[in-house]
């Protein structure tokens, strides 16, 4: 690549520390030229993984103190000559230093252009890079590390893992047929039947695992709903640890949705605190009802609140009728009152019943463990290989159906150059997975979505 990129690197915001990241040919050059190191050396003469303090020249003269750290191509975060001018991190002292970075010869750098020009020169492959997207959103413990076992290959290593296999069986296949007269090995169709029940069963294994891994690595759209006064919204103050809801013995306060992203253990949930469902003539309420609703049908999780201390309503059985075939928990709530409600209904109803008193922010803990049971992810393990997005999984999965066919053909006798076109396709979508042949517009979309500095 023949132009030099530069960009903020430490987000937009003032902090302690402002980081300007340069990348290309002329990378340490453009440094030196609004950089001085205290010593009176030269910032060009540096080896790489090497820093010097010093001053930020502009105009002429010292603007701020800075360290310059350089990297050496090919040992970079790039793969090529990258230098890092650290600064104080007010956000004009930034923008001065990096305009005066671009007069020197440098040019903006596009979202994700730094991870970009990483996986194009072989730093990292297409699942790496988009590992680096999720680790600086990651919200949750198990998130962070599985992105960041990710970003070091766990993932890549079990697609090689099969690809190794598939380009091996291809090879040895196609070799087979199209010298037919030389004294090559030919594959059996035992050893070829293992080879595609292995590489299948570790398919299968990652796009069994893609729900749970999407549900700790995006969170999961859950609605909080009700009716008025059952306590949904002190369920949602329990859950978020603040005064998000209002809370008023008035039936019909909440009349919108109120939302918040809260941490559960290691999942986030993208709460919803809706209207209480009931007959309301309230035109204003009404609009609310309808949006909660609407909200029930799209949730992929749904806290069904009941008030343990009054019997059950019609609106409470329509709730019930609106949560069946819905990944829904039964709450009831004020644990803390006297017992009117018949909680065999309830408990015959949902798969799962949880007992709570929001009010006192008591049963937290058995609602998080009913959460996990419901969603599956209870024994998720993020140290193992996960399919990140649905690009991924679509790749996965269209490989797995060839592995299959070509499966399928070995069993009921289709010739090898048949069943070699299946393998070549499943191998395909492996090499489109970890961008080894991925469209160039795939990976223009993929790192369109990064931040810029990244």
């Amino acid at each position: 690549m023949s132009k030099t990129i530069a960009a903020i690197a430490s987000g937009n915001a003032p902090g302690g520390i402002g980081v300007i990241r340069i990348s290309g040919d002329r990378a340490i050059e453009i440094a030196s030229s609004v950089f001085s190191p205290a010593d009176g050396s030269s910032l060009t003469e540096l080896k790489g993984y090497r820093a010097k303090f010093g001053n930020i020249i502009l105009d002429g003269s010292k603007a701020d103190n800075a360290v310059a750290l350089v990297f050496r191509a090919p040992k970079s975060y790039t793969g090529e000559d990258v230098a890092e001018l650290s600064i104080h991190g007010g956000m004009l002292a930034l923008k001065n230093t990096l305009e005066a970075v671009f007069a020197a010869g440098a040019q903006s750098a596009e979202a994700g252009e730094f991870t970009k020009r990483a996986f194009l020169n072989g730093k990292i492959d297409l699942t790496q890079a988009e590992s680096v997207a999720q680790i600086i959103s990651a919200q949750g413990e198990a998130e962070l590390k599985a992105s960041f076992n990710a970003l070091h290959g766990v993932l890549s290593d079990e697609i090689n893992l099969v690809l190794e296999k598939l380009l091996d069986m291809s090879a040895l296949m196609a070799a087979w047929v199209d010298y037919p007269d030389e004294e090559i090995p030919e594959l059996t169709e035992t050893e070829l039947e293992e080879n595609l029940e292995f590489s299948a069963a570790k398919l299968k294994k990652l796009l069994d695992n893609y729900e749970s891994g999407q549900t700790i690595t995006c969170g999961v759209e859950t609605v909080i709903a009700g009716r008025p006064n059952a306590g949904k919204s002190s369920l949602m103050n329990m859950l978020s640890k603040t005064e998000k809801s209002i809370v008023t013995h008035i039936e019909g306060t909440t009349r919108d949705i109120v939302e918040d992203s809260v941490r559960l253990g290691d999942i986030v949930l993208h709460l919803k605190d809706t209207a209480g469902l009931r007959n309301s003539e309230d035109l204003v309420e009404s609009i609310g009802i309808e949006k909660a609703l609407g909200a029930i049908e799209n949730a992929q999780l749904v806290l069904a609140v009941f008030d343990l201390s009054q019997r059950l309503s019609e609106d409470d059985f329509k709730l019930i009728e609106k949560c069946k075939g819905k990944n829904a928990i039964g709450v009831i709530n004020k644990t803390d009152l006297e017992a009117k409600m018949d909680v065999s209904v309830i408990e015959n109803a949902f798969e799962s019943v949880v007992y709570i008193s929001a009010k006192n922010n008591e049963g937290l803990e058995e609602l998080s463990k009913a959460v996990y049971n419901l969603l599956g992810v209870a024994d998720f393990d993020s140290n193992a290989p996960l399919l990140a997005n649905l690009r991924q999984k679509q790749n996965c999965q269209k490989a797995y159906e060839s592995i299959c066919e070509a499966l399928n053909g070995v069993k009921t006798g289709v010739t090898f150059d048949a069943i070699n076109v299946m393998i070549d396709s499943a191998a395909d979508e492996l090499l489109s997975l970890t961008g080894k042949k991925a469209t160039s517009e795939v990976v223009n979309n993929i790192f369109s979505k990064f931040c810029v500095g990244k």
